[in-house]
């Protein structure tokens, strides 16, 4: 067992270098992409450095390629993905998806309550975002936006818009999200109503939408 885990860990650092080559990659530029260091990458290729979790996942991310991929494991492993929920600001958040790179899923919910009387602090960063209402609805306020998003309907936008979500009334909320690297968008139209006074809506293909 020990001879088939260290034959796998070899292989890494020859793997890696024909990976950076066959992407025209240099050791300065992966170190840049990676924050490590140039003298470990190159140790990691030649085989005299052991890969760890602390540089297989950002490599991994720089390759956009799963960790799997990466340190060549079988390709028949088991698919399901075993979510850990975690808290964020009083909203729970669990992954469904595995990959460090490319897009990534989350369903999230916002407990009844969370964010009744706070002032919306929207928040801009890199890449793009798909949502998805499961159950309830949902506040969005995009740039001088302020939306309502009730279960069924769905929303895209470019993060670098200032953007916050809450609870639109009492109840709770729940939503998928899908986030991905700026230009990688779903292909699901938002449409902004300016027809409502009291609600704007995000709304593909709902029976409200003209």
């Amino acid at each position: 067992m020990n001879d088939d885990f260290d034959a796998v860990l070899a292989a890494v650092g020859p793997r890696l270098r024909a990976m950076r080559r066959h992407r025209d990659l240099t050791l300065t530029a992966l170190s840049e992409t990676t924050g490590i260091p140039i003298s470990t990458l190159s140790r990691l290729e030649s085989g005299h450095r052991k890969p760890g979790l602390e540089l297989l996942l950002p490599l991994a991310r720089a390759f956009r390629i799963p960790i799997e991929e990466l340190v060549g494991a079988p390709t028949d492993l088991d698919p399901r993905v075993y979510p850990q929920p975690f808290s964020r600001n009083g909203m729970t958040v669990i992954p469904l998806t595995r990959e460090p790179g490319g897009l990534q899923a989350f369903k999230q919910i916002i407990p009844a309550g969370l964010t009744e009387g706070n002032e919306p602090n929207p928040r801009s960063h890199e890449g793009y975002h798909w949502l998805y209402v499961l159950n309830g609805h949902l506040r969005v306020v995009l740039g001088d936006k302020d939306f309502i998003l009730a279960t069924g309907e769905a929303a895209e936008f470019d993060t670098h818009l200032p953007h916050w979500f809450g609870n639109a009334d009492r109840r709770s909320v729940e939503f998928l999200s899908i986030l991905g690297p700026q230009g990688e968008r779903v292909h699901i139209r938002a449409r902004y109503r300016p027809d409502i006074t009291d609600r704007t809506d995000f709304v593909p293909g709902s029976p409200r939408c003209p």
